[in-house]
């Protein structure tokens, strides 16, 4: 069997795409051959992720894994740059729409698409054999899991987040820089934080803090891990200001819980939920890790008369007067129509089952 060409080293004609990009000379032709080797997982296919994903990609990054949870809807598309109406019409998920857009965009590089939600349980695999993680999630559940993996693991993380005009992020390098939690030891309290609903978004915050984050992650893969920036960055659009809180007085290694003591409750499965009342969606994730998958050709049989049925081969969806249903392989459910989890597991009860 002849070898993946994709395995192979590129050649000279092979990096003549990134001419421009090569001809920065922090980058040059040895940090793109770096770029060309590297291996990125992207935790979130929304906002963020996919501008993360379309940059990265372009960029020449060799491999890229893509993993979301969710499907597209229509009020995506405001900041969501990757999909399109088509796409939305499809009724597809988003790490699958990601993977066929980017496919289009560069098909020297790989790219791969897993529809599920990141957990404790499945974080090691999935970040398995990757250089780099980079945070396109919208919770701190998931970004605390995701520290504590990088932590144990000692591969670096970019962090961001975005809510109203205002984004921010922090680039983590294990033995170099604090962690997350070293910023900020628990995640806010339920409710005192503004969401999506809330506060609403702009779709140019999330051009620009995705933008940093891929820039950080590009010095990294780059061999360029010197320049990255050791300041926790906030940037409001709308009021023009640029806060830089230095964090040079958080080495690794203070008493932080995560890379000071070497505590991993989300990673070990101590602390987080397996719910999530979804940001801006009116809708709640129910998971439920200790089951086997579904069969949703069955599960089309069983709700026959519920209401609107449709299915392809990532999810089925049903509608009803009141809710709307969508059932994933693995099990998990997304509830939209109610933010309040017990009515939620009720709903899933009456027409998935216990």
């Amino acid at each position: 069997m002849s070898p993946d060409p994709k395995q192979q080293p590129p050649t000279r004609q092979d990096l003549a795409r990134y001419d421009r990009q090569m001809r920065y000379p922090p980058i040059s032709e040895e940090g793109q051959r770096r770029l060309a080797a590297s291996r990125v997982l992207i935790c979130g296919c929304g906002a963020l992720g996919s501008v993360l994903a379309n940059t990265l990609a372009r960029a020449g990054v060799g491999k890229l894994r893509l993993v979301d949870r969710d499907f597209l809807e229509l009020n995506n598309l405001q900041r969501q740059v990757l999909y399109d109406e088509k796409d939305v019409e499809r009724t597809i998920p988003k790490a699958v729409a990601a993977r066929e857009k980017l496919q289009r965009i560069n098909s020297d590089i790989e790219v791969e698409a897993h529809v599920v939600d990141v957990s404790a349980e499945n974080i090691g695999t999935l970040a398995e054999g990757v250089d780099l993680i980079l945070d396109g999630t919208d919770n701190f559940e998931t970004r605390f899991l995701i520290n504590d993996l990088c932590i144990q693991q000692q591969l670096p993380w970019i962090y961001g987040g975005c809510i109203g005009a205002e984004g921010q992020s922090i680039s983590i390098v294990p033995g170099k820089t604090g962690c997350l939690r070293c910023v900020l030891p628990e995640p806010p309290p339920p409710g005192t934080t503004p969401t999506c609903d809330t506060a609403g978004i702009l779709g140019p915050i999330i051009n620009v803090i995705a933008s940093i984050q891929a820039c950080e992650a590009l010095k990294i893969l780059s061999g360029n891990s010197d320049a990255i920036s050791r300041h926790w960055t906030i940037i409001d659009l709308w009021d023009n200001h640029i806060r830089q809180v230095s964090l040079e007085s958080l080495p690794a290694g203070t008493d932080c819980p995560a890379c000071g003591r070497g505590e991993f409750s989300w990673l070990d499965g101590s602390r987080g939920s397996r719910t999530a009342v979804l940001c801006g969606r009116n809708a709640v994730q129910l998971s439920f890790p200790a089951r086997g998958p579904v069969s949703l050709a069955a599960l089309e049989k069983k709700l026959e008369g519920m209401g609107q049925i449709s299915r392809n081969d990532f999810l089925l969806r049903l509608t009803t007067a009141d809710y709307l249903v969508t059932v994933f392989p693995d099990g998990r459910a997304i509830i939209g129509g109610t933010e309040d989890v017990s009515e939620a597991r009720t709903v899933y009860a009456k027409y998935i089952g216990n």
